[in-house]
């Protein structure tokens, strides 16, 4: 019996140190996952001059989620002077062009990443308040004498103006070209021009003048995109900011100020 116990004894010793030496180790502690950056620092946009008053509330939201990051002062103009500036070494972190063509020069220069359509607009024609050139369609755009103002053709507005005049068989000899859509509503609101061609958007809640839906309007959409610039000093929040616009707070902020969805 002596025996039996400590032949059972030792085999039960052997076994122990088998299992010991064949154990997987445990695995080590998982680490802690990385924390976000944080969205910080200055931040500059530079944006197509149809987006002011859009971009002046989505700043404002912005700041709210993000109030460590330092806005600064927004530059808005036509898309391609915009363009221009960044070719030539302007400064910025975001650029939101009022159309694909724009931004697609933007690319092929090398000064943005992937962009992102974001909102999109369309042309009214507009007169001042009182109508003095009895303007109601683009047809009236051909009388002698009428005083009418567009966008310059490189830039957005100009380039939509011209196909919707194009398909409407439309001839303006125009009395300026204006190197944003800003101008053009400004002359015509301070009763220079009988008539001008600017975005749905400009005219919304404005006393000062009045605004047509001319024919063929709805067939030419200009869709903004808006892109991170390569050479930013501040990569996370410029993709912050695209991201915010692209959300269901910043697509309200759009839709409040009249641009339909992408």
């Amino acid at each position: 019996m002596r025996r039996l116990l400590l032949s059972v004894a030792a085999a039960a010793s052997v076994a122990l140190a088998l299992a010991a030496c064949t154990a997987v180790p445990a695995p080590p502690p998982s680490s802690p996952p990385a924390e976000e950056e944080e969205v910080r620092g200055d931040l500059t946009i530079f944006a197509a001059a149809s987006l002011k008053s859009a971009f002046d509330d989505m700043v404002a939201g912005f700041q709210r989620a993000h109030p460590d990051v330092d806005v600064q002062p927004l530059v808005f103009d036509g898309s391609s002077t915009l363009v221009t500036q960044l070719r030539e070494g302007a400064v910025a972190d975001v650029f939101a062009s009022a159309d694909e063509n724009t931004m697609t020069s933007a690319s092929d220069a090398g000064l943005v990443g992937p962009a992102t359509l974001f909102a999109s607009n369309t042309l009214v024609l507009v007169v001042p308040r009182d109508n003095p050139g009895r303007v109601r369609s683009l047809e009236d755009l051909e009388r002698r004498g009428l005083s009418v103002v567009l966008c310059a053709q490189e830039v957005p507005c100009g380039a939509a103006s011209a196909t919707l005049l194009k398909n409407a068989d439309v001839v303006v000899r125009a009395a300026s070209y204006e190197q944003n859509v800003t101008a053009v509503l400004t002359k015509v609101a301070a009763g220079e021009a009988d008539a001008g061609l600017v975005y749905a958007t400009d005219v919304l809640g404005l006393e000062t003048v009045r605004s047509i839906v001319p024919a063929g309007a709805a067939e030419v959409v200009n869709r903004y995109p808006i892109a991170t610039l390569k050479k930013t000093a501040n990569p996370v929040a410029a993709d912050a900011f695209v991201d915010f616009v692209l959300s269901d707070p910043g697509q309200r902020i759009l839709a409040d100020h009249g641009f339909g969805a992408p």
